[in-house]
């Protein structure tokens, strides 16, 4: 998270969230662009003829990816811990090793996300800090 914290350095007062955390959540307009972000997300998956491998990797009802994308995003982005307080720690390359991850699987994950995030956050800055640290996250879950 430093490099949000780096980014977004004014303190946001929010009972809900970790003050030692950014606040890239507030400043991008909170839990109704996080939503966003997370809806968008997975309709560009639906969508896209170049993304059907990786949709195909999701489990039914999608609904449910997207709600834990969501909450997962909530605290990742300095909001509050919605994915911590429901499954714990979110454990991220744990969670994803079942799944086979390449570059090509990497890079369908990234084309849905910088679309939504392209689509969902206003400012040009705020979108290029978030896609770069969310790059760094997807090129992590690669296990092949």
């Amino acid at each position: 998270m430093n490099w949000l914290r780096r980014l977004f350095a004014k303190p946001q007062t929010n009972d809900d969230r970790d003050s030692t955390q950014s606040n890239a959540y507030g400043l991008i307009g909170g839990d109704k662009v996080i939503r966003a972000i997370a809806h968008d997300f997975y309709q560009q998956m639906q969508t896209r003829p170049e993304t059907q491998s990786l949709l195909a990797i999701h489990r039914s009802p999608i609904a449910d990816s997207e709600q834990k994308l969501y909450e997962f995003l909530s605290g990742w982005l300095g909001g509050p811990q919605l994915y911590q307080q429901k499954y714990g720690h979110p454990a991220l390359r744990a969670r994803h090793m079942p799944f086979a991850i390449d570059e090509s699987m990497r890079d369908q994950w990234l084309i849905c996300m910088r679309a939504a995030i392209e689509n969902c956050i206003k400012k040009p800055e705020h979108q290029q800090v978030i896609i770069q640290a969310i790059s760094t996250l997807a090129d992590n879950m690669r296990n092949r």
